[in-house]
């Protein structure tokens, strides 16, 4: 045990002494906190170490929380052999790619941009249930190609542990590829990803979770670059107002938000309602409602059942 475990366990044990409270009952208490940290550190190890296993890394940066905690170890564990990689489309804001270039010039990390426009993908316009394999597929095929031009070994994304728990058929893509999951391999859930990256002092470490904009309608619902860009402007609306972890889900003319319970809060004033709804008619959509449950991430994926990828 490190000295200053040792001296927070001792002065732990004198005040539980001062309080009359039996030292063990206040270590019992103590442990679990212990317990998370130590496996805390102990997977940011040996992600630490599995990435500075590759020799050389490209990896697929959004800006979100993950790949941010993904790119920023690499870095630290590859220096210039470290690549982050980032897409853009119609379904990626751009205020989105703009934070993922800041991010890397902050930080002196190289970064390239690739092009990859999923309404051009054979299928992906129809909007089908495996849709995020189609695009994962096409994406990391690009992703690939760069980084095999580049002479670099690997090639790795973010997603953590919990996306294991959702639909989630583009992970299909990745595992067909070969690309690497450093997150999930060691086994690193979100609030975990977010605990190590406020460590690191990363501002994103509380960025709300993000989603490509196709996510925001039904399956088999058409998607088009004006409708894409409707719902992008909606959400950049929501945001702009205040509300944080915030979805504009479409179903016809009818947008349905999801938001936190802060963003339920604040639209408990009238005049921001009125404002949202005004904003959000003006971009075409007659009825504005909120979603009485709330933000849920994947909650389009309600009703499938075994589908395919």
């Amino acid at each position: 045990m490190a000295q200053n475990d040792v001296e927070r366990g001792a002065m732990m044990q004198d005040g539980a002494e001062r309080n009359g409270t039996p030292p063990d009952a206040a270590q019992r208490r103590a442990a679990p906190q212990a317990d998370e940290a130590a496996e805390l550190n102990a997977k940011g190890e040996r992600l630490y170490g599995l990435l500075a296993s590759y020799q050389s890394v490209a990896v697929a940066f959004s800006g979100g929380v993950d790949s941010s905690l993904l790119l920023d170890v690499a870095h630290e564990a590859l220096g210039d052999n470290c690549l982050a990689l980032t897409a853009y489309s119609a379904s990626f804001p751009q205020r989105e790619r703009a934070a993922a270039a800041a991010f890397c010039e902050q930080r002196g990390i190289a970064h390239d941009e690739v092009a990859n426009e999923e309404l051009e993908i054979e299928g992906f316009c129809t909007n089908p249930p495996n849709r995020c394999y189609l695009c994962k597929r096409s994406l990391f095929e690009k992703l690939l190609a760069v980084a095999a031009e580049r002479g670099i070994a690997v090639v790795a994304e973010g997603s953590n542990h919990d996306d294991l728990g959702d639909y989630r058929p583009g992970l299909t893509a990745i595992a067909e590829l070969g690309i690497a999951s450093p997150l999930r391999e060691v086994g690193l859930t979100k609030a975990e990803v977010r605990a190590l990256a406020r460590r690191r002092c990363l501002a994103v470490w509380n960025k709300p979770a993000f989603a490509c904009l196709a996510s925001r309608l039904p399956y088999n619902t058409p998607i088009t670059s004006e409708l894409l860009a409707r719902i992008d402007a909606a959400e950049q609306f929501l945001l702009d107002v205040g509300l944080g972890q915030v979805r504009v889900r479409v179903h016809g003319d009818v947008a349905r938000i999801e938001t936190d319970a802060r963003g339920d809060e604040a639209l408990l004033s009238a005049q921001l309602r009125g404002a949202v709804n005004r904003r959000l008619q003006e971009l075409g959509f007659a009825y504005v409602a909120l979603d009485l449950g709330g933000y849920r991430s994947g909650s389009m994926n309600r009703g499938l059942s075994h589908p395919d990828t």
